[in-house]
């Protein structure tokens, strides 16, 4: 998963949702970030070119799609990009729907805030895979230059 707010490491959320990961290292999406001062927490909205495919309300599911998908080859778009960190998951089939609850995605309920969606990130190696990310579909917010 590809995480930039409150689930990343030192982030409120990070030891309850995602303590434990098999391993967290620094990533890269396509996109732009805005804060959200109201709530708290920021927001992504990566390039629809991007997205490989939008998660559903079967976890298990959206792991296979995930690995089914790991060989694709991934074609970066030419926008900026949002610096921040993949976590490696150890058990997403049970994560994945308290994680889910957290951001309040629905797949089943349209004006959900956040969909889950499957991008390519950029590792520091420079190597691409797919990672899971909440993102919304439109910018709001204070736009942070270089998502920072």
């Amino acid at each position: 998963m590809f995480f930039y707010g409150t689930l990343k490491r030192g982030g409120r959320n990070h030891d309850r949702y995602c303590g434990g990961a098999l391993r967290v290292e620094e990533g890269a999406v396509h996109g732009e970030l805005y804060d959200l001062p109201l709530f708290g927490h920021p927001a992504l909205v990566v390039p629809e070119v991007s997205i490989c495919a939008i998660g559903t309300g079967d976890p298990e599911r959206d792991a296979e799609e995930q690995g089914r998908r790991r060989r694709e080859r991934l074609t970066p778009t030419e926008s900026p990009r949002v610096f921040r960190e993949i976590s490696f998951l150890d058990d997403p089939g049970s994560r994945l729907p308290a994680i889910d609850r957290l951001e309040g995605f629905d797949p089943a309920d349209a004006s959900s805030p956040y969909r889950r969606v499957l991008v390519p990130v950029e590792t520091r190696e420079g190597s691409a895979l797919l990672a899971w990310a909440y993102v919304v579909k439109e910018p709001s917010g204070v736009y942070m230059p270089g998502g920072i």
